[in-house]
C-alpha cells in the first residue's frame, strides 16, 4: 500500500497513536537523559500534547492547534538542552515504542522518517 501522510490517522485511528505515544512515554520517566526534561507532573499533558499533535499532523482532528495555535516546536523546546546525543536517545525510546505499539509497516514508514527530519530540527545546542 502506497500510504501518503495524511491518510496515517485513517490507517492507525486514534488508537495507533494512543499506543506509540503512551509506549514513548511509559520509558521517560526511568530515563536518565530525557527523563530530567520532563516535568513528572506533566507527563499526561506532553503525552496528551503530542499525541494530538501527530493525530492533527496526518490527518485526523487539529485539537493541538485549536488548543495550543502553531506547534512552533523549535521554540517550545527551547528552555530545553536538546543536543545530538538528546536526539539520539529520543529517536530510540521512539524506536522502543514502535515495537510495543505494533504499528503496520506502511505507518512506520512514514512515522519513522518524520521523527528523524523533527528530531534533527530539534537540536539547539552541540554536545
Amino acid at each position: 500500500m502506497n500510504l501518503n501522510e495524511q491518510q496515517l490517522y485513517a490507517l492507525i485511528g486514534e488508537d495507533g497513536f494512543a499506543r506509540l505515544i503512551a509506549a514513548f512515554y511509559a520509558q521517560i520517566p526511568t530515563d536518565d537523559l530525557l527523563g530530567p526534561m520532563y516535568p513528572p507532573d506533566d507527563l499526561p499533558g506532553a503525552e496528551l500534547r503530542l499525541r494530538d499533535f501527530l493525530i492533527g499532523r496526518f490527518g485526523g482532528p487539529p485539537r493541538y492547534i485549536e488548543q495550543r495555535g502553531h506547534p512552533a516546536l523549535r521554540m517550545r523546546h527551547a528552555p530545553f538542552a536538546v543536543t545530538p546525543a538528546a536526539r539520539d536517545r529520543w529517536l530510540a525510546l521512539m524506536s522502543n515504542a514502535f515495537t510495543v505499539a505494533q504499528l503496520p509497516p506502511e505507518a512506520e514508514a512514514i512515522l519513522r522518517p518524520f521523527f528523524l527530519q523533527v528530531a534533527n530540527h530539534m537540536i539547539n545546542q552541540p554536545q
